[in-house]
């Protein structure tokens, strides 16, 4: 079955068509790939295919619906929406809530619940709606479609790690819990560590990064979720690219109030104008903040040592909650490309075990490797996330159950 993978960001659209059973077709079970980025701004278009059709291209993209109408356009033009094409479409979607903890078949009243989750996940959901909407309306009606979330993984935390410390009657009033976020990409990691290693699901007890513009650290025993960083939204948690991470629950509310502006726009600083970007006053590109680090830029600087700091504190902190671990695994754009970010988040911690194998470390970029020493008794892995391939198999599997 080839299916259509969506895969929706604030400002991005990917895609991808995956053959389930086409690993040794031409294009290698991927007949076609691409993105839409800066959706809402200048616009840039990559798409391609294997049988040599393509589409490069910058050109202005007013939101995610008229994004999702240029993928499907292509696709109908180089042949992959006709017969033999794609049967089923997988669609990301960020925040399930309570209701949503598997792989969903779409249909009016599903969109419609989504539709009332979106403002837990405003930057994530309300684009993945726009493009599911978008592809219902162009394609046939008999076309299926799946959504698969994000929240779903950490669906097995215990009580302990998913409840906050507020009244309970307040809790389950308003369905307020940690949730947590990136499940796609650390259910990847994980399942992907017990292929590369042969250790059975059931035996996989790793702490897993995903590292990039939203950062997220995730403790896993037996294969599943026991923990995670972010929470009721994707804001607790690590520093990230425009985010905050943790701060003091007051917060929002001291800056609402001493700023003169409403509790919307505070948070809004909080998710959109801090992290990289706002302690270091210039970029949320860790590439470019390696950079003018070593130019002597300061708040860079600070940034990046602020960035590397937390991340090593909840590596230490999952590290103690699981008893220990086999290895930390590393994905995301800035997990998968960044060594010196690896370094510096893994320096110190031999005493537990971790310690990398310098060269390892400084070849693993974009690629697939095991980057700890040979005597390290925590391993460290780079395990680039593939989304797409989880969405897909999450879509095969739901309708292969109705």
């Amino acid at each position: 079955m080839k299916v259509l993978t969506v895969n929706c960001g604030s400002s991005t659209l990917k895609f991808q068509v995956i053959d389930e059973e086409g690993g040794a077709a031409p294009g290698g079970g991927r007949p076609a790939s691409g993105s839409v980025d800066r959706i809402g701004g200048s616009g840039a278009i990559e798409f391609t295919a294997w049988n040599g059709k393509g589409l490069r291209e910058a050109v202005a993209v007013a939101d995610h619906a008229e994004a999702a109408r240029r993928v499907l356009r292509w696709l109908g033009d180089a042949g992959m929406l006709g017969a033999g094409g794609v049967a089923a479409v997988g669609h990301r979607v960020v925040h399930g809530g309570e209701r949503f903890v598997e792989p969903t078949i779409l249909d009016e009243g599903v969109i419609q619940a989504i539709e009332k989750l979106s403002p837990l996940a405003p930057l994530h959901n309300g684009p993945a709606l726009s493009a599911i909407r978008a592809s219902r309306a162009a394609l046939d009606p008999a076309m299926p479609m799946v959504a698969t979330f994000d929240t779903a993984f950490h669906r097995t935390m215990p009580e302990q790690a998913s409840q906050y410390a507020i009244p309970p009657e307040l809790a389950a009033k308003h369905g307020i819990r940690r949730y947590g976020f990136h499940g796609l990409a650390h259910r990847y990691m994980v399942e992907r560590f017990a292929a590369v290693t042969g250790t059975p699901l059931e035996k996989v007890k790793l702490v897993t990064l995903q590292l990039g513009n939203g950062c997220s650290a995730t403790a896993v025993n037996g294969g599943r979720s026991v923990d995670t960083s972010m929470g009721f939204t994707p804001l607790e948690g690590l520093m990230m690219g425009t985010r905050s991470g943790d701060v003091d629950p007051s917060l929002a509310g001291f800056l609402a109030r001493s700023e003169g502006v409403g509790i919307e726009e505070a948070e809004s600083w909080l998710n959109n104008r801090s992290g990289l970007l706002g302690v270091s006053g210039r970029s949320r590109d860790m590439r470019e903040l390696l950079g003018v680090e070593g130019q002597g830029d300061v708040p860079a600087a600070k940034a990046v040592a602020m960035f590397c700091y937390r991340a090593r504190k909840y590596v230490g902190a999952y590290l103690v909650a699981l008893g220990g671990a086999q290895a930390v695994v590393f994905g995301g754009g800035i997990g998968e490309n960044a060594p010196e970010v690896r370094r510096r988040i893994c320096s110190g911690m031999e005493w537990c075990g971790l310690k990398l194998d310098t060269a390892r470390n400084a070849a693993a970029v974009g690629s697939e490797a095991r980057i700890s020493a040979d005597d390290a008794r925590i391993q460290a892995y780079v395990l680039p996330v593939d989304e797409g391939i989880i969405i897909a198999r999450d879509t095969v599997g739901c309708l292969r159950r109705r």
